[in-house]
């Protein structure tokens, strides 16, 4: 029998979801700390985001910042972090995810408060308006399309990382590739392959859903110019 049979026959089993530690519990442990992941690095990247976007400086530190982040490979993070007082399980992974989720939440919420529009910005200013509502009532508004838009891919890159979890007792649904790696290879293959999907289609399920959060937040003009400038670089491609 073939690993993709064997995959087809465990995802089938009604016990292999249902049994403790079986894929429910081991999906809800895996949406929980993905949750708890992008909320944190969210606490920790929009503040600073905004701040900087508001004031126009840093924009330099947002690269530096997001470039330092990306270069730490999530799985260094994972072995050393439960060294610490944090310890072995779900709170060393959530730190060490939401680093991961930071740079796209950073680099969006910054973005999305310099890319509004000055005009808006300088008449609520005539008005009287303080930094803190110009922040608040002008700035925030337009950038709700980039911040959809940063949280969207944070959280994917969440959910599919979240995967190695289980190299420190993290629990989730790497937990059962893990369990498959600990079988004989004739044995655990199927199971390694259908912990390997329900990893993959978890991440497209959330791609999809945040997809469409992101277009229903994002205005209709928006929206086309959007398309509209990825028909002229599609057109420029080809015409290259």
């Amino acid at each position: 029998m073939s690993a993709i049979e064997q995959a087809v026959l465990w995802l089938n089993d009604p016990l292999n979801w249902t049994n403790p530690g079986g894929v429910l519990d081991r999906l809800g442990e895996h949406l929980t700390m993905s949750a708890a992941a992008v909320v944190l690095g969210c606490l920790v990247a929009w503040p600073v985001g905004f701040w900087l976007g508001h004031t126009g400086r840093g924009g330099g530190l947002v690269v530096l910042v997001s470039n330092l982040t990306l270069a730490v490979p999530t799985l260094a993070l994972l072995t050393i972090l439960p060294l610490t007082f944090l310890g072995f399980g779900q709170p060393a992974v959530v730190v060490a995810l939401a680093v991961f989720a930071v740079p796209p939440l950073l680099a969006n919420a910054y973005t999305g408060i310099r890319q509004a529009d000055p005009e808006a910005r300088d008449a609520a200013r005539g008005m009287g308006f303080s930094g803190w509502q110009v922040l608040r009532r002008v700035e925030l508004p337009l950038a709700v399309p980039y911040l959809a838009a940063g949280f969207r891919t944070a959280a994917v890159q969440v959910v599919a990382t979240a995967a190695l979890a289980s190299f420190v007792n993290g629990g989730g649904l790497g937990q059962i590739i893990r369990a498959g790696f600990g079988l004989d290879i004739a044995a655990g293959g199927g199971q390694i392959l259908a912990g390997g999907v329900l990893v993959a289609g978890l991440a497209i399920l959330v791609e999809l859903l945040l997809a469409l959060v992101e277009r229903m937040v994002t205005p209709r003009p928006l929206r086309r110019a959007r398309r509209g400038a990825g028909r002229r670089a599609a057109s420029a491609v080809a015409g290259g």
